[in-house]
């Protein structure tokens, strides 16, 4: 027998409890929360969903999500456009943003290479960037991916790709912690690691 009085709202929260970070009784209190408020306040809530699947974008440039072909980040002209910074997913432009410490492009991976997980080369956005280079006139690229023995591959792995191109390779400063993704870094320290980024050493 379920635990449960209602097979809609045992639905309901295991959809909920589906998410990342997200345990049953979390779920079970969302789910309550939203049975609480009016349907219109639960319609828009849907929607918002609905629309976010269905209409979201990834920036044809530098594969971050957007509302449109080419993000706002890509399309100002107010950025310096000849320096692009290298993350791995969407999170890390969020956080490098908050730091309000860089003006450059970005171009987002998509993940970073891990044999382990079956993750190579080809299965990440490596060939677009390399792409860009020269189109647009790149001066400096800036690796700024985890610091873990995965990171540390795909930082070489990049590396090796631009040699043939006249273009400044710099790292994060180490003021963010080894095995350390960027998105649970704090403001302060990731912004001061891109202001104080140094140029990539292969033998790191």
């Amino acid at each position: 027998m379920t635990q449960y009085p209602s097979i809609l709202l045992e639905n309901a929260v295991n959809q909920f409890a589906s998410l990342p970070g997200i345990g049953r009784k979390t779920a079970l209190r969302l789910v309550l929360n939203l049975l609480r408020r009016d349907n219109n306040e639960v319609n828009i809530f849907a929607q918002s969903l609905t629309n976010l699947k269905s209409q979201i974008c990834y920036c044809k440039v530098c594969h971050n999500i957007s509302d449109t072909q080419v993000c706002q980040i890509c399309s100002s002209n107010r950025r310096n456009r000849q320096i692009v910074c290298v993350v791995e997913n969407i999170q890390d432009v969020m956080s490098i943003e908050r730091t309000a410490q860089y003006n450059g492009l970005y171009h987002v991976l998509g993940g970073i290479i891990s044999p382990i997980d079956g993750i190579g080369p080809k299965d990440l956005e490596l060939d677009s960037l390399v792409e860009r280079i020269v189109p647009e006139e790149i001066q400096e690229v800036i690796l700024a991916l985890p610091t873990t023995v995965e990171g540390d591959t795909t930082n070489f792995y990049i590396y090796k790709r631009l040699q043939p191109f006249n273009v400044k390779v710099t790292q994060l400063a180490r003021g963010v912690a080894v095995g350390n993704e960027l998105e649970y870094t704090d403001d302060v320290t990731l912004g001061r690691s891109i202001l104080n980024r140094t140029l990539f050493q292969s033998d790191n």
